[in-house]
């Protein structure tokens, strides 16, 4: 009879030195951090940084924090997230939001002012200024916002995933004679979030309002007959990673698309406010979104500040940005001349972005115009919005060329735009799949299949990389992309 062979021992010995992995996601974002106090760095591009951050945060929030979050509220103390896990997370987290607000607030906007750029509150507005956000406000901002009483009637809203809101506390009644206390004020995504003032009450200085303070200078106007006792801008994040399995689904994109809109709404993990939000006000918010105290961050400034990029477009002084950098043609590639006849005398190697990726995206329009090349097959991850991949892959099913995409649709935070690829594609004729099941396809790789004119024999010619068919990344981000025509 056979017996199971004996279960292996654990190792004898001092526990493994291993890093956590949330842990080093924030020691990472420190890293990227200290790019923004550099001063050697263009002031532009120090603010960029800043917001780099920012935003990696936020998914990190939406991502990894959820399961912590749930250990907290339950006093979890076994397993592998805790509430003594959470409590070291978010220590770790408050430090580095407190450092970043330290940057930006002593740093940054001392070196903008310095510029002659100035981002002015409503108390640094002269007459004439204050006049035109006024106006502004009534024009573009007062219609679009919908302030809410609490009341019996008017429960808290439901506030969408870091979208910007105020918590108003009021004194006095409405002209109904209703007391509600507590307003909230939830601002559309649709207001930009920074705006430039006229050149002629600007001055020499370019100035700019954000939509925040806007919002704050003019509250008594959306509460007529009451008094604003005390209020204070928040924001919300939200658990937005989408769990799906697809070995127990249908249809992968149906569910993807069901899950999108709960991604707005899902369970809360942080809340930010005002540095001067009372702990009245900040208490309600908690109870409001089931949030522990450790969850709180108080900032000194904008909430978002992942919005404050915007100042680099609406600034565009190339003496403050990092010189545009130009890659060179491949040196094994003849710029003008078939890319395919080239890889057919052998493999070609591209190190980006030092060398330039349109020569990978040259060899994909030189399969779309060539009558010779019957098949056309390439992995979707991320295009970016406007992509010149998809509409050149369009445009072979048009010149009657067999196309297959393998779309993956789990491209965090791409999934919406990816879904509606994949429709756009399919309606088009493109054989549309979503790879394999339970493993996500980020790579770069492109097949064509053409016909040799002179021998009559089928040839394939392809591409391989790491990461995502993306023109702009490509020209950030290192990576080797390999060009070969060699079927061994």
């Amino acid at each position: 009879m056979a017996h199971a062979a004996p279960a292996p021992k654990a190792p004898s010995g001092p526990p493994l030195p291993l890093l956590d992995r949330d842990l080093s996601i924030l020691a990472f974002n420190e890293r990227v951090l200290s790019w923004a106090e550099r001063k050697d760095v263009p002031l532009l591009e120090r603010l960029r940084y800043l917001c780099i951050v920012s935003s990696n945060l936020d998914e990190w929030f939406e991502v990894r924090c959820a399961p912590h979050v749930s250990a907290a509220k339950a006093g979890d103390e076994r397993g592998t997230y805790t509430a003594a896990s959470f409590a070291a997370l978010m220590a770790q987290a408050q430090a580095l939001v407190a450092h970043q607000y330290q940057l930006y607030n002593q740093a940054l906007i001392p070196a903008f002012h310095a510029h002659g750029i100035r981002l002015i509150s409503h108390g640094e507005r002269n007459a004439a200024q204050r006049r035109w956000v006024h106006e502004y406000f009534l024009r573009e901002v007062q219609p679009l916002l919908v302030p809410v009483g609490l009341d019996p009637s008017h429960p808290f809203p439901q506030v969408a995933n870091k979208a910007l809101n105020f918590i108003v506390r009021l004194d006095g009644v409405d002209a109904f004679g209703r007391a509600n206390e507590v307003a909230i004020v939830k601002v559309p995504r649709a207001l930009p979030r920074l705006i430039a003032l006229p050149q002629k009450i600007a001055g020499k200085e370019r100035l700019f309002v954000s939509i925040s303070s806007i919002v704050r200078a003019h509250l008594a106007e959306l509460f007529p007959g009451r008094e604003v006792a005390e209020f204070s801008q928040f924001r919300v994040t939200r658990n937005s990673d989408l769990a799906v399995d697809e070995e127990d689904v249908s249809n992968l994109r149906m569910a993807l698309r069901q899950g999108l809109h709960h991604r707005h709404y899902g369970q809360a993990v942080r809340l930010e406010v005002s540095a001067s939000c009372s702990p009245v006000l900040a208490s309600l918010l908690l109870e409001q979104h089931g949030l522990p105290p450790q969850a709180l961050f108080r900032v000194k400034g904008p909430v978002n500040l992942v919005r404050q990029m915007q100042l680099v477009s609406l600034v565009d002084d190339p003496a403050l940005l990092f010189s545009p950098w130009k890659p060179a043609w491949p040196r094994q590639l003849v710029a003008g001349r078939s890319v395919m006849a080239q890889m057919r005398k052998g493999d070609v190697l591209i190190h980006q972005p030092f060398e330039d990726f349109d020569a990978v995206l040259e060899l994909l329009r030189e399969a779309v115009n060539d009558p010779q090349v019957l098949a056309i097959k390439q992995t979707i991850y991320r295009t970016g919005a406007d992509s010149e991949i998809m509409r050149l892959l369009a445009e072979a099913v048009s010149r009657g060329k067999e196309v297959l995409a393998v779309l993956e649709l789990k491209a965090r935070f791409d999934e919406e735009a990816n879904i509606n690829w994949a429709e756009q594609l399919e309606s088009l004729g493109v054989q549309v799949v979503y790879g394999v099941v339970g493993l996500k396809t980020h790579a770069k790789m492109l097949l064509i299949t053409r016909r040799d004119k002179r021998t009559g024999q089928l040839q394939r010619y392809g591409h391989l990389s790491t990461g995502n068919y993306n023109a702009r990344s490509a020209r950030l981000y290192t990576d080797l992309s390999h060009l070969t025509c060699d079927a061994a």
